[in-house]
């Protein structure tokens, strides 16, 4: 028994040290390419130091003791380092066959959902290997998930519907959490023998992971899609600082490339050309 904890110890901390290796890697090569002149450095580094957090840092092994500590890691790894990531290297590609929001939706929740099926988090509980594979499906299904929304690129979801699709990423997490919240049982045998950590019994951890689960995914869903909601209904806001430049200056603006900026102007030398096409 000591000789298979040694082995398991080992293979943990190789592990540990391998991904904080690729990590660095990671982000070395970014800053070395010309790849972050387009994106935000600060955005790509962030989120690969919060993935290292969840997956190589001394601290991912409190998902052993805690249900909570293991949904903390998830909800960063799929709401924090992915976006982040995304925002930071905006050129990251998907394959074209997954390129498709409803498919990226269902990866995004479904991987979820699959993960907390007992059975399944018990693989991932009782094997390191398991375990790695666990954590890198979230990142990736974050990846995914958050790849329509945050692709400015990307024509296969139109803006207006980005609010719903973030609002039906909530209700699937909704369910878990009230299950996990409400069942009054502990559902995972891994976490009922775990020992007691800051006077939390293995049914309030469970409890308070549901509870957790369920606010931060309000906020981390519902916040973008009111915020790209607002936006949509405002366009005026927009456009009254192009006018005042326009009729001050007579200043072309310049829009970013991929951006639809509603606007057509002539010439500033022609003021009777200048008009606003809604």
């Amino acid at each position: 028994m000591d000789c298979e904890l040694h082995r398991a110890s080992w293979a943990s901390a190789t592990t540990s040290i391998a991904l904080t290796l690729v990590i660095l890697a990671a982000g070395v090569g970014y800053l070395r390419s010309r790849q972050h002149l387009r994106g935000k450095p600060w955005a790509f580094t962030s989120g690969l130091f919060v993935l290292w957090l969840v997956i190589a840092s001394p601290l991912s092994s409190m998902d052993h003791r805690l249900l909570t500590f293991h949904m903390l890691q998830h909800l960063l790894s799929m709401t924090i380092a992915a976006p982040l990531i995304l925002v930071g290297a905006p050129e990251i590609a998907i394959p074209r066959r997954l390129a498709n929001p409803v498919l990226c939706w269902l990866i995004g929740t479904g991987v979820v959902i699959a993960w907390h099926v007992p059975a399944a988090h018990e693989l991932g509980m009782g094997s390191w290997y398991w375990h790695l594979t666990q954590h890198l499906t979230f990142f990736v299904a974050g990846l995914l998930f958050w790849w329509p929304v945050l692709n400015r690129r990307s024509t296969v979801l139109p803006v207006p519907c980005a609010p719903v699709y973030l609002f039906l990423a909530t209700l699937p997490c909704d369910a878990l959490s009230a299950f996990l919240t409400f069942s009054g049982r502990v559902i995972y045998p891994s976490h009922r023998s775990a020992p007691a950590i800051l006077g939390l019994t293995a049914l309030h951890d469970q409890e308070l992971a549901g509870a957790m689960m369920w606010f931060w995914v309000t906020i981390a869903y519902l916040v973008p899609a009111v915020a790209i909601t607002v936006r949509m209904l405002s366009p005026a806001r927009n456009l009254d600082p192009i006018r005042q430049k326009n009729g001050r200056g007579g200043q072309t603006p310049s829009f970013p490339m991929g951006e639809t900026s509603g606007l057509t102007l002539c010439d500033a030398g022609h003021a009777s050309c200048n008009r606003v096409v809604p």
